[in-house]
């Protein structure tokens, strides 16, 4: 683990794995702790993650002001790292809802992103959101799977404004419901800031219009990756995510769903190390997109 300051004098962790150039890694949650990454299926193999624990969550302190906790403000937080570890440029990898926050921090540090990797990001940065619609419709992918009939009517409920989140639906958000996802889920508790979620999205966290006019400017090669499964979101909406950006590719996990490292380790080390190596689009699957448009 190493430690730094954040520009309010917030202490910040970030947890390093691997070898190799360094990949900095923004988690979800929103307001998740960083560990339920893992070594993302292996991917420290080839890059040395550099994984932050957002202000109050994991190792890093609670911020004086709560109203830190806001997305907008965290890129603050983002460009202190890149600053304690002296890198220049950076490769930077969010998932889910750090993609919101990652794409704040390159529409106001273009120059200071290498390759940028967006794995299932919920694009509420750019003014979309996954509808329950799309949720519902990832849902019923998973018909013929043993454990739907008891798991469905509790995910129409939470689509319906339940109060309460039931663990009943969890599968929705693995391509694989074994062992490994329900140990992963299980774990999901320990790992969120819920009060700091509740501020991490709130008003004026957002100005989609300005964010998408910097981001057709971006420089660096953006990798977005959907899962086949996954419904926030579906892979319609993030291929209009990946048609922000001037140098985009796009590709379809195969059978994953919301933690694709989980779903198909291999899979996604293979695509995402080759992205960040520039070395192309390695032939994977039909769902595959051609390459850079």
């Amino acid at each position: 683990m190493s430690t730094f300051t954040a520009p309010d004098g917030t202490r910040l962790a970030c947890h390093l794995k691997g070898e190799g150039a360094p990949l900095v890694v923004l988690p979800g949650g929103p307001m998740q702790a960083s560990r339920y990454l893992g070594d993302l299926g292996g991917l420290a193999a080839h890059r040395r993650l550099v994984l932050l624990d957002l202000r109050g969550t994991g190792d890093s302190a609670v911020p004086v002001d709560p109203a830190t906790y806001r997305c907008d403000r965290l890129v603050g937080d983002v460009e202190a790292l890149r600053v304690h570890l002296g890198l220049e440029r950076m490769d930077l990898l969010a998932h889910s809802a750090g993609g919101s926050l990652a794409m704040l921090y390159a529409a106001r540090y273009p120059e200071r992103v290498r390759r940028l990797v967006l794995v299932t990001a919920n694009p509420w940065a750019l003014g979309t959101a996954a509808t329950p619609e799309d949720r519902l419709a990832a849902a019923l992918l998973r018909k013929d799977e043993p454990w739907f009939p008891a798991a469905f009517p509790a995910f129409e409920a939470w689509l319906s404004g339940a109060p309460d989140y039931d663990p009943a639906i969890a599968p929705f958000f693995y391509g694989r419901w074994d062992q490994a996802a329900e140990e992963h889920h299980a774990r999901g508790d320990e790992e969120f800031n819920d009060a700091a979620a509740d501020v991490y999205g709130s008003a004026g966290a957002y100005d989609p219009p300005a964010t998408r006019a910097a981001l057709t400017r971006l420089p660096a090669p953006v990798l977005v990756l959907a899962g086949e499964l996954d419904g926030a979101p579906r892979p319609e909406l993030a291929r209009h995510t990946a048609d922000v950006f001037p140098h985009a590719e796009f590709t379809v996990q195969p059978g994953a769903a919301h933690y694709p490292w989980l779903d198909d380790p291999e899979w996604f080390v293979r695509r995402v190390s080759a992205f960040l190596d520039g070395s192309g689009a390695p032939a994977l699957s039909t769902a595959e997109s051609p390459g850079p448009r």
